[in-house]
C-alpha cells in the first residue's frame, strides 16, 4: 500500500461507551454545545461518538493484517502494482513514454538537425540555398543507409530519461512553489512553474544534448565518447554548455506555454471529453505546435551555436548573423520535420501516460478489495 495515499476503513464497534474521562478533561457545556449540539440531544438519541487520532505509520500498525498475502498477489497481479510508490511509477512512465517517443521519431529529428545547420556547414555561398526536407531525407539514406537515420539516437535517449524524471519532479515541486496561500495555482503561477522546470531539466541534461547534436551531424564521429573525449581535449569542458543561453531562453517560454495552453483548452472542452484519450491527443498537439511557432527559432539559434568552429558567441550575435546569411526562413529551418514529429510524439507520450494512470488506478482498486475482503474476514 502506498503510505502517502490514505485509506480510511471503518468498523462496528459494538457497545461503544462515552469517555467520562474525556468529558472531565472538557468543560461539560462546552464539550456538548461543541461535539453534540445540546445535553437534551444527546439524552434524546443516546449520542456516543469515538475518535481516533491517526498517527504517521498507524496504516503500517493497525492495518498490516489486512494486506495481501503473496497467494493473493499472485492471484491478483495486478494488485502488486499499487505496491510501487506512486511517483517511481510516473516517472518510469515518463522515461519509457519519452525513449520510446524520441525513439520513434529520431529519423524527422535528424533531418531536422540537418536542415538548422546546414547552412554553417557548408559554407557561405552553399548556406544561401539552403537544404529541403526531401532533399536532406536522401541525402542521409545515400551517404549512410538506413542506420543514419537514428544517429545519435543513443545519447538523445539516455538524455530524454533524466531530463524527464528530473521536469517532472521539478514542475511538481515549483508547482507547489508558486501556489497561492488558498492552495490554487495560477495561470501566472503555472506559467512561472512550467518555465522554471524546463530550465532546470534543460541544464542538467544539457551536455548529453550536445554530444547528439555533434555526433548526429558530424561524420567523423561514431560514438558519443569519442566525441566527449575529442570535445575536452580541443574545446574543453565549456564546450558541452555552448548555447546553454538560448536553450534557456527557448526552453522556458515552450515549457510554460505548453503547459498552460495544455490546461486551459482542457478545461475549456465539455467535461464528457476532457478524460477521454482521443482530447487529451488532440489538446496536446496543439499546445505542442502553439509554443513550437514561437519558440522554434530560438532553437536553430542554439544548435548552431553549439556547433565546432561557430562564428557566434552569443544569441545577439546569432539572429542577425542568420537573418543576415538566411533571411527570416532561416531561423524556421527545419520547421516541417519538426512539426511533423510533433504528431507521433505527443501521441505516444501521453498515451503512454493515460494508461499508466488507468493502470494505476485499476490497481489501487484490486488492492483495496483484497484489504476489505481480508478485513471482512478478520472481524467473522
Amino acid at each position: 500500500m502506498r503510505k502517502n495515499r490514505p485509506v480510511l476503513v471503518s468498523m462496528d464497534i459494538p457497545a461503544l461507551e462515552l469517555s467520562n474521562t474525556s468529558i472531565q478533561s472538557y468543560p461539560s457545556q462546552q464539550w456538548k454545545n461543541k461535539f453534540v449540539g445540546s445535553a437534551s440531544f444527546s439524552k434524546e438519541i443516546g449520542c456516543n461518538f469515538g475518535c481516533i487520532s491517526l498517527s504517521e505509520n498507524l496504516d503500517e500498525k493497525a492495518f498490516k493484517g489486512f494486506n495481501p498475502t503473496t497467494t493473493q498477489l499472485l492471484k491478483h497481479p495486478l494488485a502488486m502494482v499499487a505496491l510501487v510508490p506512486r511517483e517511481a511509477a510516473l516517472f518510469a512512465a515518463g522515461a519509457i513514454a519519452g525513449a520510446a517517443a524520441k525513439s520513434v521519431t529520431a529519423p524527422l529529428d535528424r533531418i531536422k538537425l540537418l536542415m538548422q545547420t546546414h547552412g554553417l556547414r557548408a559554407g557561405q555561398e552553399a548556406a544561401k540555398k539552403g537544404i529541403g526536407f526531401i532533399e536532406a531525407f536522401a541525402l542521409i539514406g545515400k551517404e549512410e543507409g538506413i542506420k543514419g537515420y537514428w544517429k545519435g539516437n543513443l545519447p538523445q535517449v539516455i538524455r530524454i530519461i533524466p531530463y524527464s524524471a528530473v521536469q517532472l519532479f521539478a514542475y511538481e515541486t515549483y508547482k507547489k512553489l508558486f501556489q497561492g496561500k488558498d492552495g490554487e495555482l495560477s495561470v501566472i503561477g503555472r506559467l512561472a512553474a512550467g518555465a522554471c522546470a524546463g530550465m532546470t531539466s534543460t541544464f542538467v541534461t544539457y551536455p548529453l544534448d550536445v554530444l547528439r547534436l555533434r555526433l548526429a551531424v558530424d561524420p567523423g564521429y561514431k560514438t558519443m565518447s569519442e566525441v566527449a573525449l575529442n570535445m575536452l581535449k580541443e574545446e574543453g569542458f565549456a564546450s558541452f554548455y555552448n548555447g546553454l543561453g538560448p536553450s534557456l531562453i527557448g526552453i522556458a517560454p515552450y515549457i510554460a506555454v505548453n503547459f498552460c495552453v495544455f490546461d486551459l483548452v482542457k478545461k475549456a472542452l465539455p467535461e464528457k471529453y476532457q478524460k477521454r484519450t482521443e482530447a487529451t491527443l488532440a489538446t496536446g498537439l496543439i499546445s505542442a505546435t502553439i509554443a513550437t511557432l514561437l519558440c522554434y527559432p530560438l532553437d536553430t539559434v542554439r544548435r548552431q551555436m553549439q556547433m565546432k568552429g561557430t562564428p557566434y558567441m552569443t544569441i545577439f550575435d546569432a539572429f542577425p548573423g542568420i537573418v543576415a546569411r538566411d533571411g527570416i526562413v532561416g531561423l524556421y529551418r527545419g520547421f516541417v520535420p519538426n512539426a511533423l514529429k510533433t504528431l507521433p510524439n505527443s501521441s505516444i507520450r501521453l498515451t503512454t501516460f493515460d494508461t499508466v494512470k488507468r493502470l494505476l488506478a485499476r490497481s489501487e482498486e484490486e488492492f483495496q478489495k483484497i484489504m476489505e475482503e481480508n478485513r471482512r474476514q478478520k472481524a467473522e
